[in-house]
């Protein structure tokens, strides 16, 4: 590889004193070391005289390959720099509620790819995500649904796959024993949401769904407290619906509720990952590698 190196700094200063001083080395070593390499080749790369040096057709053959093998050993050596500094990093990520088992499936492949690379989850409004990843205090964060009209400088929004929403009913409701229903069919009932302010784009895509419908939801009453109040709520009252998150429903224990998906509404968000811009850290690229295996077209971007 030295051999190499010095010829392709000859090569591109056609001068000896010039490459030497490129190189931080004295002239006679860079001569030394170009004449082995030719020897081990069994030709002349340079034509040399008192007044020039000239690359030969040999030595002019020779050098775009001479300049991949170098830059295959610089990205060898990234490769090997990236895994150390991975496994010697904590990833801070920043998360969304109702990942689900999208999160399990993405920190799973990550330990398979960085065994040694710590996780630190951090939950927090999107917006202040969005800022901390600007800021350097989150390495990544995951979003959902349409991204704030600005996103800060210096973060890039990465789309990564939909999550569909499925509509919640009290299980002795009569909708409630089919495979599906459709949006329509939930005009009559009350819908209990989460406040816009926490969530303003899963409401925003409720309500719209609900108007192309051609009707306009009965309010349900807030939805405060937990996830598991609400559906408690739902599950012990009067006839009511809300939302959740596809890959949220599967882990909920609501015995007293059914999940439907909707019939042929597209009700989805895509979530996303919001990174540093540019060149991102080896742990960074590595959770996106683990976020890649479930790909799926893009939707809209949450809180």
């Amino acid at each position: 590889m030295r051999q190499l190196r010095y010829f392709v700094t000859v090569a591109e200063e056609l001068h000896f004193g010039r490459a030497a001083e490129r190189l931080h080395i004295v002239q006679s070593a860079v001569s030394q070391q170009v004449r082995r390499l030719e020897r081990d080749l069994g030709a002349d790369l340079l034509d040399r005289s008192p007044r020039h040096v000239r690359l030969t057709p040999a030595g002019a053959a020779f050098l775009p390959a001479a300049r991949a093998v170098l830059a295959a050993e610089e990205q060898a050596r990234a490769a090997v720099a990236d895994f150390t500094a991975a496994r010697a990093a904590t990833l801070r990520l920043g998360t969304s509620s109702g990942l689900g088992s999208h999160l399990d499936r993405v920190l799973g492949a990550l330990a398979e790819l960085a065994p040694d690379l710590a996780v630190d989850l951090v939950s927090a409004p999107a917006g202040d995500r969005l800022g901390r990843v600007a800021a350097g205090d989150l390495d990544a964060a995951f979003l959902r649904g349409r991204p704030p009209e600005a996103v800060p400088e210096g973060v890039e929004v990465v789309p990564l796959w939909p999550d569909p929403l499925v509509a919640v009913l009290p299980a002795r409701h009569r909708l409630a024993a089919g495979a599906d229903v459709v949006l329509g069919e939930l005009a009559d009932l009350p819908l209990r949401l989460v406040p816009r302010r926490e969530n303003p784009a899963l409401v925003d895509l409720v309500l719209t769904a609900c108007g192309d419908a051609g009707f306009e939801p009965v309010p349900g009453g807030g939805s405060g407290g937990s996830l598991q109040d609400t559906l408690a709520a739902i599950g012990a009252g009067g006839d009511r619906w809300t939302v959740v998150y596809a890959s949220q429903a599967a882990r909920l224990h609501a015995p007293r509720v059914a999940f439907l998906p909707f019939r042929g509404t597209g009700l989805a968000l895509t979530t996303a990952l919001a990174v540093p811009a540019g060149r991102p850290s080896a742990a960074v690229r590595l959770l996106l590698r683990a976020c890649a295996p479930e790909e799926a077209p893009g939707g809209d971007l949450d809180t």
